[in-house]
C-alpha cells in the first residue's frame, strides 16, 4: 500500500511530465482500436445485409464463376424451366427467376456522365423481384412494367439528382438503351456502394443476358416444413449436373468472403501502422522515465537510505508506468471509437452508407487496447526501474543531478549494434542479388529488421558522431549559442539516440517508399518508351466494351490500325496429361507491334499463325514446355484445338507478365459466335505518326457519347500509373504520420524535462549575462540538430531499404531505380522545421524561470 501511495503521489507531481508520454499511448491504443471496432461494424453490418437478403437455397450455373474471373465473357446462365423445376419441389413456397450483370454502366442524359459508384463498388442491372428479404424496397413511384421503364435505388437517383419522370441511360454488354425512371427504392440494410437500376424480366433478360428465355440464376424460399440443406439436396437431385447450388448460409458466406478480403487487407496494414506508432511510443516512454529516474536520484536514494527494497523501488516505478498505461489506454479507447466514426463517414462519403448507431465494440476491443497500452509502457519503464533499484543510497545522496546514466560505457551495446546491422546489410545486399523473388522477400524483410535494430541499438554511437559533423555544418553561424546547443545534444547521447530514433523510424519508412515508388514511376515510364508501339490505348470502367464502342474507335478517320483484345477462360491439356485452367489473351496480329513484349526463345507475331501460342517463362519453366510443345486447349462451347508454342516471353517485364497469347482468328475458328467475348482493351496507331494528335482528337471525339470508355496516348497512361501510385504513397504517408507525430511528441518531452534537468545550469547562465533570447536559441537548436540527427540517419536507412526494394522488383522488370531527391531534401528541411516547432513550448518555459530560483535548485 506504501509502495502504491508513492507511487500515485510521484504520478500526480510529475502529472504535467507524464502527458506527452499518456498521448503517445493514447494514439497507438486509439488507432488499434479504431481500426478493429471500425472493421468489427463493417463485418457485422454486412453479416447483416447478406444473412437478411440471401434466399434461402440459390441456384446458379455450374461456370458461372468464369464470367467474373474473364471480363468480356458472355455470361453464364440457365434455362427459364429451372424456376418451375425448383418451385415444384416439396417445401418450397415460391421461386423466382433473376436475370443481372455488373458489366453495365449508368449516365445521365443529361450531362452524359457516369452516375456510377466511384469507389470501385459495382455498377448492377436487375429484373424487379419482391422477395420476402429483399435488400430494397419501392418507396416512390412503381415498378417497372415496360421495355422503356427502370426504377433506380435512391442513393443513386439522389446523388444524381434525378427523379421519377426522368430518364436514365444503361450501356450494357449487348448494346446501350435509354429507360424513363417509374419508381425509387431504399435500401432497407447497408448499402454496399453500388449503383443498382431494375428492370422488367422480359427487358432484363435481352438486354442484359443477350437473349430471352434464361435467368443468371434462381432464388428459392421454404415454407418451413424442410431445413434449407433439404432443400439444396431436392434441388440438386431435381436438376442434375451442369448447375451450383448454395444454401443461406452458404451464399452468405461467400459474399462475405469477398468483401473480407478487402477488409482484412485494410484491417491488416492500419493495424502495421499502428504497430509501427507503438515501437516510435516505447522511445518516448523509455526516455521519459530514464530522465524522471534520473532527476529523482536523490530522491531514490533517500527512500533507500530509510529502508526501501530494491523490489520497492522496482515496483514504485513499475506502479507509476501502469498508472500511465490505464491513463492512456481509457484514452485511447475512447479515442478508437472516434476513429471509427471517422472511418465510417469517410467511407459514406465514398458511396457506402454505414449507420453509427450500429457501431460494434466487442469486449475483446477494449480489452485489447487495454492490454496494448499497459504493456507498452510496462516494457518501456522496465529498464528504467531495474535502473532505479540499482542506485546505491549513498552513491545517490552524492549526486545532485543523475548523470550517472550519461557516463555508462556504450562499448558492449556498439559492438551488439555495429553486428546487428552488418548482418542487416548483408540481407539487403543478398535480397537485391537474389535470383527469385520468394527468397529476396525473406533477405529483404530480414534485412529491414536487423538493420532498424542495428540502428536503434548503435544510436548513441552515431549520435557522437553525426551530431557534432551536423553541429559543425550548421550551427556554427550561431556562435557561442550554436557550441553550447550542440554540447548539449552530445552530453548524454543515449538519450538523444533514443529521442532520434522515434523519428528516424517514420522517416525511414517515408523516404523506403518513396524511392520504390519513383523506382516504380520511372521503370513504368522506360517500359512504355521501350515495349509499348500502340500510340493509343482505349480502356474501359465497365470491364469490357459493346459492340458499338468498337464500332466507333474502328470508324474514327487518321487510325493505321485497331487491335482488339479479348480474355477467354480456356483448359489446358498439358504433355504429362495434367490440366490447367487458364485465360488466353486473344488479339489481332498486330499486337505483336502495339506491345514489343520480350521473348526468350521463338517471335510473338509466329504465334499468330494457325495454331500457334505463346506462353510465359515462368509457366513454361513449371512445367516443362519449350519452342513446338504442343498443347490441347479445351474452348468455351466444348470444342477442343491442338495449339504450338512459338515462343516464350520473358518474364522480366512489368506489362502482361505471363500472358499467352493466341490469334483472333483461332478463336473465332473453334469458339461459337455467341460465346466469344467481348474486347476488354483497344490498342491503335495513327496513320501519320509524326502527327498523332489529329488521330487522338478523332478518338476523343468518337467515344463522347460513351463516358465509361477512356481514350489515353502514352503519356496520358504514364501520367495515370503515377497518380495512381501517387494516391497510394500520399495514404501511406499519412499513416506513417501518426508515428512522426509520436516521435515529435518524444522531442518535446525529452527537451521539457531535460529543461527541467538542467534548472540550475540555466540559472546559472542566464545570472552570467545569457539573455531570454539566447536561452530560447540555444534550446531551439539542440532539438533542430536532434531532429536532423534522426532525419540523417532515418533517410539514409530508408534509401537503403528502397535500393535493395527495387533490385528486388527488378526482376518483375521494374528495373529502373530511381532516387526522389526533391522528396528527400524536403524531408530532411521538414525535420528541422519539425525540430523547430517542437522546441517552442520548451524554450519559452526556460525562458521564464526565475534566475535566482533556478540557481537555488539542488
Amino acid at each position: 500500500m506504501t509502495v502504491l501511495k508513492t507511487s500515485l503521489r510521484n504520478f500526480l507531481a510529475h502529472k504535467g511530465r507524464m502527458a506527452l508520454s499518456a498521448v503517445a499511448v493514447l494514439l497507438s491504443v486509439a488507432f488499434v482500436c479504431g481500426t478493429l471496432v471500425f472493421t468489427d461494424t463493417v463485418n457485422a453490418t454486412f453479416d447483416k445485409l447478406f444473412a437478411t437478403t440471401s434466399a434461402d437455397i440459390t441456384v446458379k450455373p455450374k461456370d458461372a464463376g468464369n464470367s467474373d474471373n474473364n471480363a468480356g465473357s458472355p455470361p453464364s446462365t440457365l434455362p427459364a424451366a429451372t424456376v418451375g423445376t425448383i418451385a415444384a419441389e416439396p417445401g418450397v413456397k415460391n421461386a423466382l427467376g433473376v436475370a443481372s450483370s455488373t458489366q453495365v454502366t449508368l449516365v445521365d442524359p443529361r450531362t452524359n456522365k457516369n452516375i456510377g459508384p466511384t469507389s470501385g463498388a459495382p455498377t448492377i442491372a436487375s429484373n424487379w423481384t419482391v422477395t420476402p428479404n429483399a435488400a430494397l424496397k419501392l418507396t416512390s413511384g412503381r415498378a417497372p412494367q415496360g421495355p422503356s421503364q427502370a426504377l433506380l435505388d435512391a442513393d443513386t437517383a439522389n446523388k444524381a439528382h434525378l427523379g421519377i419522370g426522368d430518364e436514365v441511360k444503361v450501356m450494357s454488354a449487348y448494346g446501350t438503351f435509354t429507360q424513363k425512371i417509374t419508381g425509387i427504392a431504399t435500401f432497407q440494410t447497408t448499402n454496399p456502394g453500388a449503383a443498382m437500376v431494375f428492370l422488367d424480366t422480359p427487358t432484363a433478360q435481352r438486354e442484359l443476358l443477350g437473349h430471352s428465355g434464361v435467368f443468371s440464376s434462381v432464388e428459392a424460399y421454404g415454407d418451413g416444413s424442410r431445413t434449407n440443406d433439404q432443400l439444396k439436396a431436392r434441388a440438386m437431385t431435381a436438376l442434375g449436373g451442369g448447375y451450383q447450388v448454395q444454401t443461406k448460409a452458404e451464399a452468405a458466406a461467400e459474399n462475405k468472403s469477398s468483401v473480407g478480403s478487402f477488409l482484412n487487407v485494410m484491417k491488416d496494414s492500419m493495424l502495421g501502422f499502428a504497430g509501427i506508432a507503438v515501437l516510435v511510443g516505447i522511445f518516448l516512454i523509455v526516455n521519459t522515465f530514464s530522465m524522471l529516474v534520473a532527476q529523482r536520484t536523490r530522491e531514490i536514494g533517500l527512500m533507500r537510505a530509510i529502508g526501501a527494497s530494491r523490489r520497492q523501488v522496482n515496483r514504485s516505478v513499475l506502479v507509476e508506468a501502469v498508472l500511465l498505461g490505464v491513463l492512456g489506454s481509457a484514452l485511447g479507447i475512447a479515442g478508437g471509437i472516434g476513429i471509427a466514426v471517422g472511418l465510417m463517414r469517410l467511407m459514406n462519403g465514398m458511396g457506402m452508407h454505414l449507420d453509427t448507431s450500429e457501431l460494434t465494440v466487442k469486449w475483446s476491443t477494449p480489452v485489447a487496447g487495454a492490454v496494448i497500452g499497459v504493456l507498452v509502457t510496462l516494457v518501456s519503464a522496465y529498464l528504467p526501474a531495474r535502473r532505479a533499484a540499482k542506485i546505491s543510497p549513498m552513491a545517490a545522496l552524492r549526486d545532485a543531478g543523475g548523470g550517472q546514466e550519461a557516463g555508462r560505457s556504450t562499448v558492449p551495446r556498439s559492438v551488439i549494434g555495429l553486428l546487428l546491422t552488418g548482418a542487416g546489410a548483408a540481407s539487403l545486399v543478398a535480397a537485391g542479388a537474389a535470383k527469385a523473388a520468394g527468397t529476396g522477400s525473406v533477405y529483404l524483410a530480414f534485412g529491414v529488421l536487423l538493420t532498424l535494430v542495428g540502428f536503434i541499438v548503435i544510436g548513441p554511437l552515431l549520435a557522437a558522431g553525426v551530431v557534432r559533423v551536423l553541429g559543425t555544418v550548421t550551427l556554427r553561424p550561431f556562435g557561442p549559442v550554436g557550441r553550447m546547443a550542440q554540447r548539449n545534444a552530445l552530453r548524454n547521447p543515449r538519450r538523444t539516440g533514443a529521442t532520434a530514433a522515434a523519428l528516424m523510424i517514420g522517416l525511414a519508412l517515408v523516404s523506403g517508399l518513396s524511392v520504390v515508388g519513383s523506382s516504380m514511376v520511372a521503370s513504368a515510364d522506360e517500359q512504355i518508351d521501350k515495349s509499348v508501339g500502340a500510340d493509343f490505348i482505349i480502356s474501359t470502367d465497365s470491364g469490357a466494351f459493346t459492340p458499338d464502342v468498337v464500332k466507333a474507335v474502328k470508324g474514327t478517320a487518321g487510325l493505321g490500325h485497331v487491335t482488339e483484345y479479348k480474355d477467354l477462360p480456356v483448359v489446358l491439356t498439358l504433355p504429362d496429361g495434367t490440366k490447367a485452367k487458364k485465360p488466353l489473351s486473344a488479339t489481332d496480329p498486330t499486337y505483336a507491334d502495339d506491345l514489343r513484349v520480350p521473348v526468350v526463345s521463338g517471335q510473338v507475331k509466329d504465334a499468330y499463325t494457325e495454331g500457334g501460342m505463346t506462353v510465359g517463362e515462368t509457366f513454361a519453366h513449371d512445367h516443362g514446355l519449350k519452342l513446338g510443345s504442343t498443347l490441347t486447349a479445351a474452348f468455351p462451347g466444348g470444342r477442343t484445338a491442338q495449339l504450338r508454342i512459338d515462343a516464350v516471353t520473358s518474364k522480366n517485364t512489368s506489362f502482361d507478365q505471363g500472358a499467352m497469347y493466341v490469334g483472333l482468328d483461332t478463336v473465332r475458328r473453334y469458339v461459337p459466335r455467341e460465346l466469344v467475348p467481348q474486347d476488354v482493351m483497344l490498342f491503335a496507331t495513327a496513320a501519320d505518326h509524326k502527327n498523332p494528335q489529329s488521330a487522338y482528337d478523332g478518338l476523343k471525339a468518337a467515344v463522347r457519347d460513351f463516358p465509361q470508355v477512356q481514350v489515353r496516348d502514352q503519356a496520358d497512361y504514364k501520367k495515370l500509373l503515377r497518380d495512381q501510385l501517387g494516391q497510394l504513397l500520399n495514404l501511406v504517408y499519412g499513416l506513417v504520420g501518426l508515428a512522426i507525430i509520436v516521435a515529435v511528441l518524444g522531442v518535446v518531452n525529452t527537451l521539457a524535462l531535460s529543461v527541467v534537468e538542467r534548472t540550475r545550469e540555466i540559472g546559472l547562465m542566464r545570472a552570467i549575462g545569457l539573455s531570454r533570447r539566447q536561452l530560447r536559441r540555444m534550446i531551439r537548436l539542440e532539438s533542430v540538430v536532434i531532429a536532423l540527427f534522426g532525419a540523417v540517419i532515418g533517410l539514409g536507412l530508408g534509401m537503403g531499404w528502397g535500393t535493395a526494394a527495387q533490385k528486388l522488383l527488378a526482376l518483375r522488370g521494374l528495373g529502373t531505380l530511381a532516387i526522389p531527391w526533391s522528396t528527400i531534401v524536403t524531408v530532411f528541411v521538414g525535420a528541422a522545421v519539425v525540430g523547430l516547432l517542437a522546441a517552442l513550448a520548451p524554450a519559452f518555459r526556460a525562458s521564464r524561470m526565475n534566475v535566482l530560483s533556478a540557481i537555488a535548485t539542488d
